[in-house]
């Protein structure tokens, strides 16, 4: 059974740095596309980074582009981001995700069959 879990998360002020992690256990990751999303309260879940697990294809969201930075750990079996120049904005619950369906980074929740529970993150001005 594929398991998600992620680490890290707290309460910041604004301009800090975080790095949330996310141990990935059940299988082999080699072949998949690993990525991070969030929830702010009252809003739909959205993207925020998506790795290959080659770490070839990267992709971010415009509103953490430039201040985040994901990657693989092939060794240890984890995904990390960390989170630099953090916003109030950045408030949310964030989510790790694995795809097997694409070896590329995605951005669409669909292409992501495995999540993890959440990490909070809270941004205080």
């Amino acid at each position: 059974q594929v398991q998600l879990v992620e680490s890290g998360g707290g309460l910041v002020q604004a301009g800090d740095s975080l790095t949330l992690s996310c141990a990935a256990s059940g299988r082999t990751f080699s072949e998949h596309a690993m990525g991070w999303f969030r929830q702010a309260p009252g809003k739909e879940r959205e993207f925020v980074a998506s790795v290959s697990w080659s770490g070839r294809s990267l992709v971010y969201s415009d509103p953490v582009k430039g201040r985040f930075t994901i990657s693989t750990d092939n060794s240890k079996n984890t995904v990390s981001l960390q989170m630099s120049r953090l916003k109030p904005e950045d408030t949310a619950v964030y989510y790790c995700a694995a795809s097997s369906r694409t070896t590329y980074s995605s951005r669409q929740q669909y292409d992501y069959n495995y999540w993890g529970q959440g990490t909070q993150v809270t941004v205080s001005s």
